[in-house]
């Protein structure tokens, strides 16, 4: 799979580190439920067939993160966009 880096080009998916689901939201520690809500935040994900929207880091090139639109049943990627640090530390 190559991964179009809005930096670097087209670049092989081993060049990147993969996060997941960028739509993913971390719990908040000092929620009263925080223990079942990181449990479920760790534990329980989906996994959708179809359009997904992941966080890639680019380890081996500009080291940016990236939020990339991919198909994960053919892995063809719609969209490959910067994202900024806040998004990508979830």
């Amino acid at each position: 799979m190559r991964i179009p880096c809005p930096f670097c080009g087209p670049r092989d998916a081993h060049e990147f580190a993969y996060l997941g689901d960028a739509s993913l939201a971390r719990p908040d520690p000092a929620a009263p439920d925080a223990d079942a809500l990181f449990h479920d935040y760790v534990y329980l994900r989906d996994n959708p067939a179809g359009s997904l929207r992941e966080l890639w880091y680019h380890a081996a090139g500009c080291r940016q993160w990236l939020a990339v639109t991919r198909d994960t049943r053919t892995h063809q990627i719609a969209e490959a966009t910067l994202v900024r640090k806040s998004e990508a530390a979830r």
